[in-house]
């Protein structure tokens, strides 16, 4: 794995040279080594490609490995890391081990060591974090099939149509979207009442007291992504300082869209007029 500094953007190859995934010991390696996390995009470019990663094993339980050796993050980027951090491990951790190999790091495991501040996940080198994670028994339960949250009635009147103003209004409040099968049931639901148009939408989206869990993300982002390419002339939504309001302005930095986030569905609808405008 890499241990090179950087002041360049992340970029997906490079990523990808710092997540490692050992099957045999169930344990994602994840190396920061040497690396300077300068912004929460960065952040939520790595974090984003970790979920996909995970994604792709089709086991959600892992043991988790960090190397920080010689690694910084800024202070502007602070919140996002722990905040990505956090959902990482509550989502997909069946425990952890960090390690530093600095002398500063090691002198501190040193004083510390008996105290209150003790931390029993900190090590000095690799191998003592790799042993301390084997040593754990695997709590991996047996693959989940998700039973769905939702019946198709819950849809029902969560997608309407404007159509002289070529606005498609889509009510995700107060839903909360626990896993992919929900995430699966409810945009099959909205992809079909688009087909059936057979034409492209103004997006209006309400996000009032949605809540996205961690585990629903990866599929959640993805599926939006998949309707917008193929439906949306452009899309804003409302979220009067929600949770997912947060969650989606950290992933919009690294996912290559603008969140157009608004306090109000008439401000939102403001917002759609000045793209209508732009567009020309």
């Amino acid at each position: 794995m890499t241990t090179d500094t950087r002041t360049a953007p992340l970029t997906r190859a490079a990523i990808d040279a710092r997540i490692a995934v050992h099957p045999r010991d169930q344990i994602v390696e994840l190396d920061f080594a040497g690396l300077r996390l300068h912004d929460s995009a960065d952040v939520n470019a790595f974090y984003d490609r970790v979920e996909e990663r995970l994604a792709e094993t089709g086991e959600p339980w892992w043991f988790f490995l960090v190397n920080y050796s010689d690694s910084r993050i800024d202070n502007e980027c602070w919140f996002a890391f722990s905040r990505r951090s956090k959902a990482l491990h509550d989502s997909h951790a069946m425990h952890s081990a960090r390690y530093d190999t600095s002398p500063e790091n090691r002198r501190q495991i040193a004083r510390d060591r008996g105290t209150e501040r003790e931390d029993p996940d900190l090590f000095a080198d690799r191998e003592a974090a790799l042993a301390f994670l084997r040593a754990h028994p695997s709590t991996r339960r047996p693959r989940i099939v998700h039973t769905p949250s939702f019946t198709r009635e819950d849809f029902e009147g969560r997608v309407r149509f404007l159509e002289d103003e070529d606005i498609m209004e889509v009510d995700f409040s107060h839903l909360a979207f626990q896993h992919s099968r929900d995430v699966d049931d409810f945009y099959d639901y909205v992809e079909a009442r688009l087909e059936a148009t057979g034409r492209r939408w103004y997006f209006l989206v309400n996000y009032d007291g949605t809540r996205i869990m961690d585990a629903a993300w990866v599929r959640y982002a993805a599926r939006g992504k998949a309707v917008n390419a193929a439906w949306s002339m452009g899309s804003v939504r409302y979220a009067p300082g929600s949770e997912t309001e947060t969650d989606i302005r950290l992933r919009a930095q690294s996912q290559g869209f603008r969140p157009n986030i608004r306090n109000t569905r008439a401000e939102a609808l403001d917002r759609i007029a000045e793209m209508k405008a732009e567009a020309g």
